[in-house]
């Protein structure tokens, strides 16, 4: 039987990815209300131009579909050929703590370095993971 705990990190960008899709529509409901930008604009995304602040968490959303994506495959690859010992969920663990630091600074100050930082050391978790699965199968 396979050893499920690569289930946990892959459930923990699940619900990162879910938080931030929440806190997007927030945000958009929000510009509505306040009459920073009219409901018709999100029906096509044309006529006016997205509020900063839902922009800005839309792109996050977004990225979320683009590497973590690569994570989610790495993941079940692992537990299809039982590679998931410890170094990898350790990985695993940590990939999804620089992706949750990311997803801090991207849609708080959104200082570059910061987030520069984050994102390229996911990057190299990420690569890493993969590393490690070519060199166990």
């Amino acid at each position: 039987m396979a050893d499920g705990r690569l289930i946990y990190p892959m459930l923990a960008m699940v619900l990162l990815t879910f938080s931030t899709l929440v806190r997007l529509f927030l945000a958009r409901r929000a510009s509505v209300a306040e009459g920073v930008v009219s409901a018709s604009y999100f029906k096509v995304y044309q006529g006016s131009t997205e509020p900063e602040a839902s922009a800005q968490l839309a792109r996050h959303f977004t990225n979320l579909f683009e590497a973590p994506v690569l994570f989610y495959a790495a993941c079940i690859s692992a537990m299809a050929i039982h590679a998931t010992g410890t170094p990898f969920l350790a990985l695993a663990w940590l990939y999804v703590l620089l992706r949750i630091a990311h997803t801090y600074v991207h849609t708080g100050k959104n200082v570059l370095n910061s987030r520069i930082l984050a994102y390229f050391s996911s990057w190299l978790v990420l690569l890493a993971m993969w590393t490690l699965l070519a060199i166990t199968a």
